[in-house]
């Protein structure tokens, strides 16, 4: 799944302005995932799930710095995140149904907080982005 020019600068301008704020909407998507998706709270046993917590606002953070990387790598998503992938397939066991709603959270939150930046075609293509890194997220598994 590749993307355009045109589709990788929406992807870039949209991060230029989202990256100011990783944790907050790291830890809002990943909100919207717990209340949206109860079942993906299982990987979380240890972890204080509620609203703006320390833990939730620290893993929103490490998500969106690998969203990061995914956008200042977008030629080599693949190589970008292969650790990260490795680690969620052999380590941590993550059904891989939970990238691809987490991605959606992600859209969601971000589309949220830029609405007058996030037209169809912005919207598209950070869907086709987001879809990418679900894909290198899920390579590991087959």
């Amino acid at each position: 799944m590749t993307l355009t020019q045109a589709e990788k600068a929406a992807v870039v301008a949209i991060w230029s302005k989202a990256s100011t704020q990783a944790e907050a909407i790291g830890a809002e998507s990943l909100e919207r995932l717990f209340t949206s998706y109860p079942q993906a709270k299982t990987y979380f046993p240890h972890f204080d799930l509620s609203q703006g917590s320390s833990q939730l606002r620290a893993h929103g953070s490490k998500v969106l710095n690998a969203v990061g990387e995914a956008v200042k790598h977008i030629d080599d998503i693949s190589g970008a995140l292969a650790k990260l992938s490795e680690l969620h397939a052999y380590i941590l066991r993550v059904d891989p149904v939970n990238f691809k709603l987490l991605s959606h959270c992600i859209l969601c939150t971000v589309a949220a907080r830029y609405p007058n930046d996030f037209t169809p075609e912005v919207h598209a293509a950070w869907d086709k982005f987001l879809s990418s890194i679900s894909s290198v997220l899920t390579e590991k598994y087959r």
